[in-house]
């Protein structure tokens, strides 16, 4: 449930090379056996654990990431030399990288060897979780492979390009020039909206850039409303919108939330039109495999299941043992009610926020059944009500 709420996204395409020698990646020859067990953050990213140096180290699965990343925490820990800074694109805005020798990284039967990777602050605030990972495993090190990813079973594994390990709907898949990274297309309505970039760090379901969604022409009685976004440079707010239907090559999806980024967002600033993020690959098991060309998709347990929509119109992050308001949805009960950003509550019907296992809080009360009444306790010691309601 939090996920969906919070609808946090890890993203950051990297312009600039890293100068040092190839890194070699093998892949071991019984690397189908080799799967990697995983959990989703509550930002919906792919969290697992693997090796650095024969060190545990804690990583997401970031294929829209052009240049692995480790943490500044993890460089400084392991006290990895790094080398000068340079800006990169993120979502939220640049950020500032260093590089770093990477060493021995292994993550189920792939091990690479030698090569550098990026060197960035990774906050938790960007997986909403109290706790941050070490590193990002981009696309620089999985486009080597077919990448397969159970959802259903919460595992992956790397196989060698060109192996089909199931059966389902091939959709092209291809990688831009500059900086490597997986990119298919989708449709919405007639219009075919493409480059995306196929991004399982970016937490959402699927985002369009302002210019293209234009072009669709979407339903004038279309509903509407805002959310926020965390990525490595910063919040981002853009639309939000629920779509009956889009389409991907011969694969329809049927109630799909969709953002519109604003212009001049990550999308225009790395010539995309758009995203396919991991709330949309969960739908499915999936299969990327850029070297063969085509990204393979067969319905999982979750292919119909709706998005989880907001009723109170509150999105909110935990701040110590309270819940800071990080946005009020437009046309919400929250904004009619007068809320605001930063607004902080201590209590959710009489008691206190709720932790649980990954130290995020219960926030299921958010998405409840229209028409139910929720009483929230401000850090003020007032108390507000609020009428739950559909209202996107």
């Amino acid at each position: 449930m939090i996920r969906v709420i919070l609808a946090l996204m890890l993203c950051v395409s990297l312009s600039v090379a890293a100068h040092a020698r190839e890194p070699r990646i093998e892949l071991a020859a019984d690397s189908a056996e080799q799967w990697v067990a995983f959990d989703l953050t509550p930002g919906n990213q792919i969290r697992f654990a693997m090796t650095l140096d024969d060190e545990p180290v804690t990583a997401i699965l970031d294929s829209g990431v052009s240049a692995s990343v480790a943490s500044l925490a993890l460089a400084r820990r392991a006290d990895l030399d790094i080398a000068a800074g340079t800006s990169a694109d993120a979502i939220g805005g640049e950020i500032t990288i260093g590089w770093t020798t990477a060493g021995r990284l292994r993550l189920g039967g792939l091990t690479r060897r030698d090569g550098r990777i990026a060197v960035a602050k990774l906050s938790g605030m960007a997986t909403g979780s109290a706790r941050g990972v070490d590193l990002l495993i981009g696309s620089d090190i999985l486009s080597c492979c077919a990448l397969d990813i159970d959802y259903d079973r919460r595992r992956f594994r790397l196989l060698p390009s060109g192996h089909m390990p199931f059966a389902g709907t091939s959709v092209p898949l291809a990688v831009t020039r500059d900086t490597h990274l997986p990119v298919s297309e989708l449709r919405i309505g007639t219009v075919r909206i493409r480059p995306v970039l196929v991004d399982t760090g970016d937490g959402a379901s699927i985002t369009v850039a302002r210019a293209m969604w234009d072009r669709t022409r979407p339903a004038p009685d279309a509903r509407m409303t805002t959310t926020v976004a965390f990525g490595l440079g910063g919040a981002i707010e853009t639309r939000l919108t629920v779509l009956p239907e889009i389409g991907l090559a011969g694969l329809s999806a049927r109630d799909v939330e969709v953002r519109i980024e604003p212009e001049r967002g990550f999308s225009d600033e790395t010539g995309t039109a758009g995203r396919i993020g991991s709330a949309f690959l969960q739908r499915y098991r999936v299969l990327l495999d850029p070297r063969a060309g085509h990204m393979v998709l067969a319905p999982g347990s979750r292919a119909d299941q709706p998005p989880v929509r907001s009723t109170s119109g509150l999105l909110v992050g935990l701040d110590r043992d309270r819940l800071r308001v990080l946005h009020v949805m437009r046309n919400s009960p929250a904004a009619r009610a007068g809320w605001r950003d930063g607004d902080l509550i201590c209590r959710v019907d009489g008691r206190p926020v709720a932790l649980g296992a990954d130290k995020g809080m219960d926030t299921s009360w958010s998405a409840g059944p229209p028409g139910d009444v929720v009483i929230l306790g401000m850090c003020d010691g007032t108390r507000r009500t609020l009428t739950l309601a559909s209202f996107y």
